[in-house]
Order: structure tokens, then C-alpha cells, then sequence
């Protein structure tokens, strides 16, 4: 078959995504909302998601005018950049923000219509709730792909170059760009969605179940509107824009590398080029399938409803691996076979960190429940507990991200261990580490359902509990909700271990991109060793020689350095700024404890409508610095340190910011875990010491796993697609 043939089953399966995804929202749309109650509290959370996602929008859009500008400056201007960056930028975070937007607007429909399904059974609430966060994971994959496709064919229609293979390399790199749109959009996402929904959380928590002792989501409480809320632009619409950007990121940054490993040969750079398209498109389909399979019994405990959907998380992943085989045989592509175990890879890579970052946050397993039992002798206990488990739960994922790196390179260069660093090997290998990350993230149509359906059910079981329906519903819904801060954990390890490989191999771009500056500021060869070679067909080696990227270059320290504080900075700075936020809704939620009568008695009404804003305006302000830095250290690294410096930084970032994530992600699920599982009668039940100590555990795992955490992969991802738009920049100014 043709290969621009085949082209066009991208577009189509991102086509056929969007319209399930549309089928999905319709279907779930047909459902009751069940009580005049039940439909105000939803109403109350509707609006609230609404009014801060508009908030949002207006100061990120003042911040994507300010950068586009700029970077129509540095290509119009200054011409040391591509014409079509501004434009793709745009359209980066145009889509991403959509993604987020649509997926939380699902989320804030279905809730519910979950809670009112969970008073039939068990097995309508979860196909309900899962159901509604496929409409997240369809459009996620959706959008990205059709925006992808597009793009392609518009600069294949545009862009002219003095070659097939040059021109397939600028388009590439070019639709790189468009990643750091997507990557900045989430950023903003992500955190400032992450301090509304834990400041709200926290501020709840400690004051409504510690202090007052109120069960959770009791409307007597006057922040869990606020946290309703933030379950929705936090773990949903950040969540969509965050995931959004990752599976873009690794299908354009795997594009870019095969168009340089196979620059001699334009067929085969062509048919490198669509294999990652393809091989997420068939996902896409794929996954649908798997989407269709899962389903569960009345009564089913925790590991029954995991296995309903590892089930149709697994099966989607046979089929893709045997789908990956097929059309990589069908392009034809060099070393076909053994690029194909390198998508393999990175897919059982996936499910490894998966079910490692089950057993290490589920209550179904030792780890989680030993901190719950910690919780006897106090919350000092229950941190100490909890940072532990989070520290050693690092270790698998590492290990399995290094052991994908290495065999996805491997199989991609046909083991050829003597020659590994020649300069094909090189190229072949760090095309088959992309090709892996796109194998890990193929699955994403359904593993974001999983994650996504998490809130739905989290605010479904608020809806219950503020509309007093029967304890049965409330159960049904607190055991979907536990099932979800497992899978929202899973999901979130997906993200961080398709970061760390994508990352790399958008260091890999960013080389690419270093080339197409040169040729802007005019040098047309490098001096590499005593040898004269031409830019347009230099290799990584050489350009790794000719900047002096090694171990040994202070540059390439301080560089390393400068990444390495970058993610415990960012770190610090999220986290304080979810403390300053809950210091507010703490002493709001005490101050109307006190002041409002009968608040506590069920005769006085709260004020929620004060606490919405309390959470809005904490995030509208906490999220410009650290957002904003992201962006401003990649710069100023390349302006002073140079092509040198700034491969440290993004190799430092994504050293301890991968580490960090997964410690931060992993803590926060088993915190949040061991308080549920004391809250399911265990040591002394709700109420009991052990729980208020469980209790102070969860508020301090809930910035972890939503707000820094998650954050840390879009941070390295960020420094990256800052590093790659901003190349030309580089080369033309760098002081040193």
C-alpha cells in the first residue's frame, strides 16, 4: 500500500475518536441526575468549574499573546527562528486547553448521574463513571492526532526546502513546536488547578473531619463545594491538558529523530516519519474495543473492580502490540522487526510501572495498609510512613525506564552492541527510545479513562453524601472512588515514565533544531576535530563534539546543576503556595464555624460562595511564578551558557525530576489510600485516632500527588520544548 495512502488513517482514527468520545458524553447525557437536590449540588459544582476555568483562560491567554509576540520578534525580526513557530504555538495550547475543557465539562455532567446509577448498582455507577472519562481519554488522543495530521499536511503543502529529506526535517521540528504551545497551556493547568482543588481539599479536611468531626463532603461544610470544584479543574481538566501534551510530545518528538535517522534515504524517512502516527492511530482504535470490555458484579472489593479495568487495559495492549507488528511490516520500515519490540518495550514498560504504582498505593496491599496502621501512634507516624513508601517506591519504575532505554535501543539498532555509538546507531537507537514512548502512551484512549473516571466518582460520592442518599449509594461510591486515587496513580505514572522517555528524545530534537539555527544565522559548516563537515549532514556525535557537551565542560555541570534545583524549586514553590491557599480556606471555614449559628446543627446555611472565590483568586495568583520560570530558565540558560549548558539542564531536570515525580505521585496515592482504608472500619474506623492521624497524612500527600507531582512531567517536558523553540535564539546570542 502507499505510504501517503496510509497517512490518511491518522486523521480518520482521530476522527473516529472524537465522534465515540461524542457518542460516550450523549449516552451519559440520557441519564438522570436523580433529585431536585442532586441536580442544584451539581449545578453549584458546574458553575463554580466554569467560573474558574474562564478565569484561567483570560490570564493564560494574556501569557500565549505576550510569547507569541516574542516569538514572531525572533523569526520575523530577527529571523532566527521559523515563520510557522507563533501560529503552531497557538494552536498547541488552543488544543490542549480544549482537551482539559471538554473533559472537565463531561466530568461536571456526570457526576451525578453516577451518584443517581450507584443507587441501582455497583456495575451501572462504574460503566457510568468510566464511560464519561472516556470521553477525556477520546478526546485527549483525538484532538492531538487530528491536530498533528493537520499540521503535516498543511507544511508539507507550504514549506519548500533544497531537498526531500531537508524538507521533511523542517517540518518535523517545526511541528515540535506546536508541543511547547501544549506544554505551557498544561503547565498553567496543572498547577493552577492543582492549588484550587488542594487548598480546598485541605482546608476541608482539616477543619470539617479533624477538627469539627464531620464526615467528608458533609454540606454543613462550607469548602466542599470548593472541593467538588477542584476535583473538576484539577484532576480532570489539568489532568486532559497535561496528558494531552505528553502524547503529543512523544509522536512529534519520534517524527523529528526519524526524519534525521533516515535523512539518506527520503522513502524510508517518510515511512519513519508516519510510523508513530500510524502506530497511535491504531491505538486509538484499539482502545475503543478495550473500552467496550470492562464491567464488574454487585459486591465486587477493590482487586475485583481493579481487574475489570486491568482487564480492558490489557487487552487494548495485546491488540496494539500485535497491531504494531502489522503495520510496521506493512511500511516496510528498516529493521521493521526490530522496532516493533521497541514499541514493545515501551508498552510493557508502561504496564510495569502501572501495576508497580498499584501495589505501592492501593489499600489492597501491604504498603498502603502499613501506613494505615502507623496511624495508631499519631500523624507524625503516618508522614514518616508515608515518605518512606513513596522514597522506595521509586525503584522499580527507575529501573524499568532504564531497562526500556537501553532495549529500545538495543532492538532498534539490532543489538549491535560494538558499533552502538556510531553515528547511525546513535540516530537509529534514540529513534527506537521515542518509538517506545510512543508505544507506552498508545494505550492512552483507555488508561485516561481509568484515570479520568476517578473524580467523576470521587464527586459522585459528594453528591451523595451532601444530597443524603441511602449509606448504600455512598459505599458504592466510596469504593469507585478509592479505585480511582489507584488509577488516577497509575495514570499519573504513565505521564511521568513517558516523560522520561520522550524527554530524552527530545534532547535528540533539540540537536536537530541546533542545525536549522546555524543555517539561519548563515554557517553552513562546523569545524568538527580538524574536519570541515556540513550542517546539513552533521550527527549528533559531531555536534555533541563540536559544543563540547561532555562530563568534563564546567558548562555542562553547572547546566546539570541548574536542572537538578529546577524541579525541587518548582517543587517548593507549588507546595508553598497550596499552603498559603489552605491557610486562607482553613481560617474561612473556622471563621464561619464560628460566626454563622447553627452551621453544625444543619439550621444555618454556609457561605460556599466564599470559598469558591478564596480558591479561585489563591490559584489565579500562585500559578504565574512557578509557571512562568519554567519557561525564563531554559532561555537564560542557552543565552549564557550555550548549546553545552543547556543540554545539562534538560539532562539534570529530567534526572531528579523524574525521581521526584514518582516519589511525589506515589506518597500521595498511599496517604490517601490508608485513610480510606481506616475509614473502611480498619483500626478503629472513622473517627478514631488512627484516622484523624490518617487524615493529616492525606492533606499532606494531597499537593504531592495533584499538585507538585503531576506538575514535575510537563516541568522537564517544558525546559525541553523551551530549549527546542528557542535553538535559533541560542546559537545566534550565547554569550559563552
Amino acid at each position: 500500500m502507499n505510504t501517503q495512502t496510509l497517512f490518511y488513517f491518522v486523521p480518520l482514527a482521530a476522527l473516529t475518536a472524537l465522534g465515540f468520545a461524542w457518542y460516550f458524553f450523549k449516552q451519559m447525557m440520557r441519564e438522570s441526575e436523580g433529585t431536585d437536590l442532586m441536580k442544584e449540588i451539581a449545578s453549584h459544582v458546574r458553575s463554580g468549574a466554569m467560573a474558574y476555568l474562564r478565569q484561567q483562560y483570560k490570564v493564560v491567554l494574556i501569557v500565549f499573546i505576550v510569547l507569541s509576540l516574542f516569538f514572531a520578534v525572533l523569526a520575523y525580526g530577527f529571523e532566527v527562528q521559523n515563520p510557522w513557530v507563533p501560529f503552531a504555538f497557538i494552536t498547541g495550547g488552543f488544543f490542549s486547553g480544549l482537551a482539559g475543557f471538554i473533559g472537565m465539562k463531561t466530568a461536571t455532567y456526570a457526576s451525578a448521574r453516577t451518584a443517581n446509577a450507584a443507587r441501582r448498582s455497583l456495575d451501572s455507577a462504574l460503566r457510568l463513571a468510566f464511560r464519561s472519562g472516556a470521553v477525556m481519554g477520546l478526546v485527549v488522543v483525538g484532538l492531538g492526532l487530528l491536530d498533528i495530521s493537520v499540521w503535516y499536511m498543511v507544511l508539507d503543502h507550504f514549506v519548500e526546502s533544497i531537498s526531500d529529506s531537508q524538507k521533511m526535517v523542517v517540518i518535523t521540528t517545526t511541528m515540535l513546536t506546536f508541543g511547547m504551545g501544549a506544554s505551557t497551556q498544561a503547565l498553567f493547568a496543572r498547577v493552577g488547578g492543582g492549588i484550587y482543588t488542594k487548598a480546598a481539599d485541605v482546608g476541608a479536611d482539616l477543619v470539617g473531619k479533624v477538627e469539627a468531626g464531620i464526615p467528608e463532603d458533609d454540606p454543613r461544610n462550607p469548602a466542599t463545594i470548593a472541593d467538588n470544584v477542584g476535583d473538576n479543574v484539577g484532576d480532570v481538566a489539568g489532568m486532559g491538558a497535561d496528558l494531552y501534551e505528553s502524547y503529543c510530545g512523544s509522536i512529534l518528538a519520534t517524527a523529528a529523530l526519524g526524519a534525521s535517522a533516515f535523512y539518506i534515504n527520503p522513502e524510508m524517512q517518510t515511512k519513519a516519519i508516519f510510523a508513530p502516527m500510524l502506530i497511535a492511530a491504531g491505538g486509538i482504535i484499539l482502545s475503543i474495543i478495550g473500552i467496550f470490555v470492562v464491567r464488574t458484579k454487585e459486591g465486587a472489593g477493590m482487586k475485583e473492580l481493579l481487574k475489570s479495568l486491568g482487564i480492558g487495559v490489557h487487552f487494548s495492549s495485546v491488540l496494539i502490540a500485535l497491531f504494531t507488528f502489522f503495520i510496521l511490516w506493512v511500511l516496510q520500515i528498516d529493521n521493521w522487526m526490530g522496532v516493533s519490540f521497541s514499541v514493545l518495550t515501551g508498552l510493557a514498560a508502561g504496564i510495569v510501572i502501572g501495576q508497580s504504582t498499584e501495589y505501592y498505593t492501593s489499600h489492597s496491599y501491604k504498603p498502603t495498609r502499613k501506613i494505615s496502621e502507623s496511624g495508631q501512634t499519631g500523624p507524625a507516624t503516618v508522614i514518616i510512613s508515608g515518605i518512606g513508601t513513596g522514597m522506595i517506591s521509586t525503584a522499580i519504575p527507575v529501573l524499568t525506564i532504564a531497562t526500556a532505554i537501553i532495549l529500545s535501543f538495543l532492538f532498534a539498532i539490532r543489538f549491535d552492541v560494538t558499533n552502538m555509538l556510531e553515528a547511525r546507531n546513535i540516530s537509529l537507537g534514540l529513534y527506537g527510545i521515542g518509538i517506545a514512548a510512543v508505544g507506552m502512551l498508545s494505550t492512552l484512549g483507555i488508561t485516561l479513562a481509568t484515570d479520568a473516571y476517578g473524580p467523576i466518582a470521587d464527586n459522585a460520592g459528594g453528591n451523595a453524601q451532601m444530597s443524603k442518599l441511602d449509606p448504600e449509594v455512598r459505599r458504592r461510591t466510596d469504593v469507585l472512588d478509592a479505585l480511582g486515587n489507584t488509577t488516577a496513580a497509575t495514570g499519573k505514572g504513565f505521564a511521568i515514565g513517558s516523560a522520561a522517555l520522550t524527554a530524552l528524545a527530545l534532547l535528540a530534537s533539540y540537536l536537530e533544531e541546533i542545525k536549522i539555527g546555524l543555517v539561519h544565522i548563515g554557517q553552513t559548516t562546523i569545524d568538527v576535530a580538524g574536519r570541515v563537515v556540513n550542517v546539513a549532514e552533521a550527527t549528533i556525535p559531531d555536534l555533541m563534539e563540536y559544543y563540547q557537551v561532555t562530563l568534563m565542560n564546567p558548562k555542562v555541570l553547572v547546566g546539570v546543576f541548574l536542572g537538578s534545583v529546577m524541579a525541587f524549586l518548582f517543587c517548593g514553590l507549588t507546595m508553598n503556595a497550596v499552603g498559603r491557599a489552605a491557610q486562607k480556606m482553613v481560617e474561612e471555614v473556622r471563621r464561619q464555624f464560628r460566626e454563622i449559628p447553627g452551621i453544625l446543627e444543619g439550621t444555618g446555611k454556609p457561605d460556599y460562595a466564599r470559598c469558591v472565590e478564596i480558591s479561585t483568586k489563591g490559584a489565579q495568583r500562585e500559578m504565574l511564578f512557578p509557571s512562568i520560570l519554567a519557561i525564563i530558565v531554559p532561555i537564560a540558560t542557552g543565552l549564557i551558557f550555550g548549546v553545552s549548558g543547556v543540554m545539562g539542564l534538560l539532562v539534570g531536570g529530567l534526572g531528579s525530576g523524574f525521581v521526584l515525580a514518582v516519589f511525589m505521585a506515589n506518597a500521595g496515592g498511599a496517604w490517601d489510600n490508608a485513610k480510606k482504608y481506616v475509614e473502611d472500619g480498619n483500626f478503629g474506623g472513622k473517627g478514631s485516632e488512627a484516622h484523624k492521624a490518617n487524615v493529616v497524612g492525606d492533606t499532606v500527600g494531597d499537593p504531592f500527588k495533584d499538585t507538585s507531582g503531576p506538575s514535575l512531567n510537563i516541568l522537564i517536558k517544558l525546559m525541553s520544548m523551551v530549549s527546542i523553540v528557542m535553538a535559533g535564539l541560542t546559537v545566534a546570542f550565547s554569550l559563552i
